[in-house]
Parts: C-alpha cells; sequence; structure tokens
C-alpha cells in the first residue's frame, strides 16, 4: 500500500484543541494502546509508574524551550511577527518573519521591547523559502540575553493568545520540569504531563530514567504538503548525546529490557543514532530524520506522546510505531484517534497523552 498525506486526515471537533494546560499536569488522561489488536484502555496519566515495567528505561528530551517569539516595527508602523530559529553567529541570526511580504533585502526593522520602546535594530540581509529570512541584529549581543528581555512563549498557531495575553503563564507551563538544555521553539510536550511525585514513582517502581538533548525546531509545526510522503523534507534539529545517557541505553539493550521514548523527538535521536547497529556512544550533531510507515524501529520499544495534528510528521511517526515495518498502523492510530474524540480527549500540545506499548 502506497500512502500518501491525505491518509493521515482526520476531522476534529475544534473545541477538542486544548487551549490551556491542566492546572495539575498529572490529571491529564492517559490513553494505553496496544499495537497488538489496536485495543486501548483509559487512564489518568499519573498512573503511569504501575502501567510500565520494572526493568524499563524512560528516556526524557531535556531540550528548554526559549522565548523565541519577537515583534518588529517597520519605519511604516507595520508590526511584523517573528520566530527566532538559531544563531548563525555573533550578531546574525535565521528567523522566520509573519507579515514581512512587502520587506525589502537591506530594510531595518526594531525589535520591540516589553514597553514597547525599541529594543535593538534589525536588517533584514537574506530570504529563503517558507518566510524564513537571514538578519543582522545591533548591537551585538547573545541572541538568549536579548530573547530573555524581549522574547514570548513561541506557542502552537492552533493556541490562541494575544500578543501579551497569559506569556507568563505559559512560559512556565509550556516547559518540562526537567527541562535544562535552552535551544527548543517548541516544547516536547509529551514531556509536559510529568510531575516531580510521577518521577519519584517512577524510581521506586524500579524505572530507570535517563535524559537526551533535542532542540525541536520549527517545522514541528508543518503539516506534509506534498502528495508524495518521501517528497516532504524535514528541518535540521541540533542533538547531544552524554556519555551518561549511552551507558544507560547500552544496558538497557543489553539486558533486554525496553527503552520507552518520551515523545516523538526522543524516538527521532535514538532512531538516528541507532541507526548503524552500532553500540550508543557520546555525541552531538543534527539530525533532520523522517519517521513514517513502513519504518522499521532498531531503538525504541514503547512510546508515550500526545494527540498530533492531521498530516503531520508526529501522526505519520506514531503510526509507524503502531505497526513496524508495515503500513497497517495508519488504521490502527485513526481509530484510536476517533475512540479519543468520543471520550472528548483533548488533543495537541496542552492536550492528554497516549502510551504505545
Amino acid at each position: 500500500m502506497t500512502l500518501s498525506a491525505s491518509d493521515f486526515e482526520y476531522p476534529l471537533p475544534e473545541e477538542l484543541i486544548a487551549q490551556r494546560p491542566l492546572l495539575r499536569r498529572d490529571h491529564a488522561r492517559l490513553m494505553v494502546l496496544h499495537r497488538a489488536g489496536g485495543a486501548a484502555t483509559h487512564h489518568v496519566f499519573n498512573e503511569l509508574p504501575a502501567l510500565l515495567q520494572a526493568g524499563d528505561l524512560l528516556v526524557l528530551n531535556d531540550t528548554r524551550v526559549i522565548p523565541a517569539r519577537f515583534f518588529c516595527r517597520r519605519k511604516t508602523g507595520g508590526r511584523i511577527e517573528g520566530l527566532f530559529l538559531k544563531e548563525l553567529k555573533p550578531g546574525v541570526w535565521q528567523v522566520m518573519l509573519k507579515g514581512a511580504g512587502r520587506c525589502k533585502l537591506q530594510e531595518t526593522l526594531e525589535l520591540i521591547g516589553p514597553a514597547g520602546d525599541r529594543a535593538a535594530e534589525v536588517t533584514l540581509a537574506d530570504k529563503a523559502d517558507e518566510g524564513i529570512w537571514t538578519v543582522a541584529v545591533q548591537p551585538v549581543s547573545p541572541a538568549d540575553q536579548i530573547l530573555e528581555a524581549v522574547g514570548k512563549t513561541p506557542l502552537p498557531p492552533y493556541i490562541h493568545r494575544g500578543e501579551d495575553d497569559c506569556d507568563a503563564d505559559d512560559r512556565g507551563h509550556y516547559q518540562t520540569i526537567y527541562a535544562s538544555r535552552p535551544g527548543a521553539v517548541a516544547a516536547p510536550t509529551a514531556g509536559l504531563h510529568f510531575t516531580e511525585k510521577v518521577l519519584v514513582a517512577l524510581a521506586a517502581g524500579g524505572i530507570a530514567i535517563c535524559r537526551i538533548t533535542l532542540h525541536v525546531g520549527a517545522g514541528t509545526f508543518l503539516p506534509v504538503k506534498s502528495r508524495q510522503i518521501p517528497q516532504h523534507k524535514m528541518h535540521s534539529e541540533r542533538y547531544e548525546l552524554s556519555g551518561e545517557a549511552a551507558d544507560a541505553l547500552n544496558a538497557a539493550r543489553d539486558r533486554q529490557r525496553r527503552i520507552v521514548a518520551v515523545g516523538t523527538t526522543t524516538v527521532r535521536l535514538l532512531e538516528t543514532l541507532a541507526a548503524g547497529g552500532d553500540p550508543f556512544t557520546p555525541t552531538a550533531g543534527h539530525t533532520d530524520i523522517f519517521i513514517y510507515p513502513p519504518a522499521k524501529f532498531r531503538a525504541v520499544d514503547a512510546l508515550i506522546t500526545n494527540f498530533h495534528l492531521p498530516r503531520s510528521t508526529l501522526l505519520m511517526l506514531a503510526a509507524a510505531f503502531c505497526s513496524p515495518g508495515d503500513t497497517a498502523g495508519v488504521q490502527t492510530i485513526l481509530v484510536a484517534y476517533q475512540e479519543a474524540i468520543r471520550r472528548k480527549y483533548r488533543f495537541y500540545s496542552y492536550g492528554d497523552a497516549m502510551l504505545i506499548e
């Protein structure tokens, strides 16, 4: 069966798109989907320690979301929304600009500060596809320092906020409790459900935990527009695997214990590193791996993930994981999603969770 992007469409009532996080992270609902047969059971996320097995290795992505959303002002007074992607060198950023269709190369914009004042100047140096620009920032300062002062939480476009609405709250909520390595422009949202209480209970249940880092990029929001799925180009994202994490992953493999990935970002990194079949070793680099049916999996045995957008690469990865090596997982995941809709699960970044095992 040859799949196209349209095979990953499903109807979702708008009211099921979670606009706010739950007050208690670990009170999110948790669907447990068994890929053999597609049977599902329904739980609360704080039951996770009892649902996993003693000896499992739980792998977390410890990337930290930076306040990457910012606003600029043209000399005409027009406002432009921006999303920081990466710092190419001191004073030179790659950004995504919304509403900059009339802007010209070498035009200078004002970077707007928290009081509506000019915090810096941004000169448009080069333009690429999909609204991506290279800009020169003056005065030259580290990007993280500037963004901490003027940036806002880069919420996904389906979460609706006013320009200043509850940014302080989202800075805390749109961040895992174990986030420690700044660099992401989107949260690894499966990890948003964890609390210290859940982590303590996991350790008490004999479930080991290790941390890896993959800095989630803006490409995670983009749907697959190509009719033929393999034609879709993934954005490259930075990663790092420590020696401690490599040792934990190799020990789990040697002892034939399950590796449980928290989030599709964790899966993408682990499968990138396992592609050669060699033991895990400390490393850093970039990956643009795209996982879709009928992919096979070399590293991951179980997956904790959220409910994803239609036509998204995240949904395609989850479908692939439901039935490794063939395309049957597409039907499995879509049937599970329909059950979640019937039961009024909350969808997307601030929504509920699924454990596929």
